[in-house]
């Protein structure tokens, strides 16, 4: 498989992934082109090249929130992204679900895309994340109980698996 092969049957994936990362269309584009142009560099040098794409938006997604301290607070308008809903597309469930994860750590978020959108286990999202399972379960316990607060009807969604 080429680069560009590569890049044209993952983009959509990658870019929603993003999206429910950053909950911003241009952030998360800039996010995908970030690790795209990083993954074109080591392409002959990465086995499993989804994987290190996918681990690559997470963790650059938590080192740019980091870094986030000089950058322009970002605002939601009236008028919506063309593309803002999950898969169901249900606005309301869209809106609600970019509020309740815009107020989540970006690692609690991190591990709730991982755990419930990309299906992932608690094993596979510790690597992922290079971090340890403990961590990973405590994350999810702490993000769920933070979206019961923020959120129920949300959370509703979430384990019930609705949001994949």
């Amino acid at each position: 498989m080429t680069f560009d092969d590569f890049v044209r049957g993952q983009l959509d994936a990658l870019l929603r992934t993003a999206y429910l990362l950053t909950g911003d269309r241009q952030h998360a584009e800039d996010l995908v082109q970030t690790v795209l142009a990083r993954l074109a560099v080591r392409w002959h040098r990465i086995d499993d090249p989804a994987a290190y794409t996918r681990r690559a938006l997470y963790t650059q997604s938590v080192s740019w929130w980091r870094r986030r301290q000089s950058r322009v607070v970002e605002t939601l308008t009236a008028e919506l992204p063309e593309r803002a809903g999950p898969p169901g597309g249900e606005p309301e469930l869209a809106v609600l679900m970019r509020r309740a994860l815009a107020r989540l750590t970006p690692k609690q978020r991190a591990v709730l895309v991982l755990r419930f959108y990309e299906d992932c286990t608690e094993a596979e999202t510790a690597a992922r994340l290079n971090c340890r399972v403990g961590t990973v379960k405590s994350q999810t316990r702490h993000a769920l109980a933070r979206l019961r607060v923020l959120a129920p009807e949300l959370l509703d969604e979430f384990e019930m698996g609705v949001l994949r």
